[in-house]
């Protein structure tokens, strides 16, 4: 068995354009949950995903648990 942290781990993803408007009118924050293995992406992730709030495709970064 394989000792220390795990590879795979649970990440959140979060809209870029829908946090910078939530100052603004903005109807809520578009959140999808997945996973990663830590050991081939150390960085960030950034993915093209629907927000249903912007109705549109939009870049969704990573966030911290």
């Amino acid at each position: 068995m394989a000792k220390g942290k795990e590879a795979r781990v649970g990440i959140i993803l979060e809209c870029t354009n829908c946090v910078r408007k939530s100052g603004n009118k903005s109807r809520g924050i578009s959140r999808y949950s997945t996973q990663k293995n830590r050991h081939n992406t150390p960085i960030r992730l950034e993915l093209k995903k629907f927000c249903p709030y912007c109705s549109k495709h939009m870049i969704h970064v990573e966030i911290k648990k």
